[in-house]
């Protein structure tokens, strides 16, 4: 996040693409317009956003229930997380949440990104949500070392815990990187946010993954516009994770049952072995 954002927390707009390429056994790629929520889960607990509904109806809406472990405040969920993690003492800043909405009451959020802050500023933690269309969830609790912090651009690495596609194995790690432009050096610029996500293998590197957008304040004119522009955005990426299995499928990417869902609902983030070594 830029100063202005860390000294004046607001709710935001994401509005970008998403981009994924499979290298192996065929490449298969696609890039889709996207948009996402970005939110100061602190600064909102004690100044809700009059432009966003919250567990309610709305063309555009945040729910709770749609994170954590389902119950009526998401935020309080991660704090307990975090805690259990003993990184809530240093995270006692803005813990911004990064996600989708729900549109037209509907929702489906295959990854979303809790980051939290010290007082100061300073990145302690990212938890990333991911979702399964099987009803699944698991939480990647990434971190540096004790008393460290994260400089943004900093990779972090975890081991894969969770079913996600059925054409691919639960096996291998994940290498995330969070990067931002640096608006000191470039104060006209709009704040834009990526995240980028490795899969590799025991064979190497399978997949890539990034989520981008330029984010602007969060307002109903905004809402209303983008929602004029992606009306169906939940609803199309369930469909499209149908379409983009069927393609994979008429190229005969092999075929994996899905596994038992993992027992414990977060892991902590752990660095992944060379590719010549399996789990």
């Amino acid at each position: 996040m830029s100063n202005a954002m860390l000294r004046h927390p607001q709710a935001l707009l994401g509005i970008g693409e998403v981009r994924h390429q499979r290298l192996r056994p065929v490449a298969h790629g696609f890039a889709y317009p996207s948009f996402f929520l970005l939110l100061p889960m602190r600064t909102l607990r004690r100044q809700p956003c009059a432009a966003l509904p919250r567990n309610r109806f709305g063309l555009i809406a945040f729910h709770d229930r749609d994170h954590g472990d389902g119950a009526a405040d998401s935020l309080a969920w991660v704090e307990g997380l975090l805690a259990r993690e003993g990184l809530l003492a240093r995270a006692n800043g803005e813990i911004w949440l990064h996600c989708l909405p729900r549109v037209l009451g509907y929702a489906f959020k295959p990854v979303s990104f809790w980051y939290a802050h010290s007082a100061d500023g300073a990145l302690v933690a990212v938890v990333a949500e991911v979702h399964n269309t099987f009803g699944e969830r698991h939480c990647y609790v990434l971190h540096g070392e004790p008393g460290d912090t994260l400089p943004w651009g900093r990779e972090l690495q975890a081991r894969k815990q969770l079913h996600v596609s059925p054409f691919c194995e639960v096996t291998g790690g994940y290498r995330f990187r969070f990067l931002r432009n640096d608006l000191g050096s470039r104060p006209a610029a709009r704040p834009r946010t990526v995240v980028r996500i490795e899969h590799d293998d025991a064979h190497g590197l399978l997949l890539r993954t990034s989520v981008s957008g330029a984010l602007q304040p969060l307002t109903r004119v905004a809402l209303l516009a983008i929602f004029c522009r992606m009306p169906l955005l939940t609803l199309g990426i369930t469909a499209r994770i149908h379409w983009q299995a069927l393609l994979l499928w008429r190229k005969r990417v092999p075929f994996f049952r899905k596994p038992e869902a993992p027992a414990a609902v977060a892991s902590r983030g752990a660095p992944w072995p060379d590719p010549g070594a399996r789990p």
